[in-house]
């Protein structure tokens, strides 16, 4: 049996409706407890920064390099914007970037767009984010980027892994 990764961008048509709705509900009540905890969190200074981390991240995603199997991937930006901004803003982030890319380079569905953003963007940010604070006391700076480079490589796994078990379902 020959194994080719899956696009992290999960197409219209692989997931049936019922879990396509059950995404977009779980992506809607994340996104709006992170409007809320980011309206709560954030001042007008760091409102900037969240839009350029999401060009950086836009432009970072949009380099495609080849993996196995003739298919490409692409950096997430999850863990980066989750660690930058924390993981409310980050998400909100993510969402942007996600959205965008999938309305205007139709990388995936309209319909399953809540399971892209949600595997992308809420996925990620939060274990990107989660590992990183496990040490973010740490004076070690090294440990530091050690744990945020890791936590990059596991929220982009996680989120290829999900991909693949929702591509196949």
């Amino acid at each position: 049996m020959h194994y080719a990764p899956a696009p992290l961008h999960i197409p219209d048509g692989f997931l049936n409706l019922v879990v396509s709705l059950i995404f977009w509900a779980l992506t809607i009540i994340a996104v709006g407890i992170a409007i809320s905890k980011t309206n709560k969190a954030l001042g007008e200074k760091q409102v900037p920064l969240m839009g350029i981390m999401a060009a950086f991240i836009f432009a970072a995603q949009m380099l495609n390099f080849p993996v196995a199997g003739g298919t490409s991937g692409h950096f997430l930006g999850g863990a980066l914007a989750a660690i930058v901004l924390g993981p409310w803003a980050g998400i909100l982030v993510m969402t942007a970037v996600v959205a965008v890319q999938g309305l205007l380079f139709q990388d995936g569905g309209l319909l399953v767009m809540g399971a892209n953003i949600f595997n992308m963007g809420i996925l990620t940010a939060m274990i990107g984010f989660g590992l990183y604070r496990i040490v973010s006391g740490s004076a070690n700076k090294t440990l530091k980027l050690a744990v945020a480079g890791a936590a990059a490589w596991l929220s982009t796994i996680a989120a290829d892994r999900k991909s693949t078990r929702l591509n196949s379902s």
